[in-house]
């Protein structure tokens, strides 16, 4: 085999991984996490033992297809936790997950799903909901948190917002940001009224 042969099949071996990964990113985004190995394969245009022979499991797929979400969702929980005052470094979480969210169906199911032990992203997801936990006890300790929000309200937040349709990436945004404003008054101890985002209309709205 050429030199320039065994170059070419390298390259086709990293168009092939790369463009699985963007189709099982699009996949998960659209369809949730059951989208079957081999839909993924049909729609990125190989076959299935394509899929395999790049990610010996789906779980493998799922840990490398959301890699740089969960970094991003670690780095905005670690500014959280940064912050000086634990009330507004959690609002600054919430109000970025969502975002994040809003603009990415697959990540907020991966984030909030029951995953297998064995994939490497519920192991990160857990390491993330723990530095989580220590902002919500900070945020309560400064009495701006109300006593009983448990850490399962941020999910059922997060899949509130994971319901969020509206015609453009840029309007599921501003629409996310004031569900997230809204639930943050929630969340308060002492609830005081403040201005919201702008509404927007979505297909329900008269």
């Amino acid at each position: 085999m050429t030199v320039q042969v065994k170059a070419r099949l390298r390259s086709d071996a990293r168009d092939n991984r790369g463009r699985i990964l963007a189709v099982a990113r699009l996949a998960f985004a659209a369809d949730g996490l059951d989208v079957p190995i081999r839909e993924i394969a049909r729609r990125a245009e190989v076959g299935p033992a394509t899929v395999y022979r790049h990610f010996q499991t789906k779980e493998a797929l799922l840990t490398e297809a959301f890699a740089e979400q969960m970094t991003t969702c670690s780095a905005v929980v670690a500014e959280g936790l940064a912050a000086a005052d634990p009330w507004r470094g959690f609002c600054h979480v919430i109000e970025r997950l969502m975002e994040l969210h809003a603009l990415d169906r697959g990540f907020a199911r991966a984030f909030t799903s029951a995953l297998p032990a064995s994939a490497g992203l519920a192991a990160d997801r857990d390491r993330t909901l723990r530095l989580l936990l220590d902002l919500v006890a900070r945020a309560k300790a400064a009495g701006r948190l109300r006593r009983d929000f448990v850490l399962e309200d941020v999910s059922l937040a997060l899949m509130a917002n994971e319901g969020i349709r509206a015609a453009t990436p840029e309007l599921r945004v501003a629409a996310s940001r004031r569900f997230a404003a809204l639930m943050l008054q929630s969340f308060q101890a002492d609830p005081v009224a403040a201005p919201l985002p702008p509404p927007v209309r979505l297909p329900l709205s008269r």
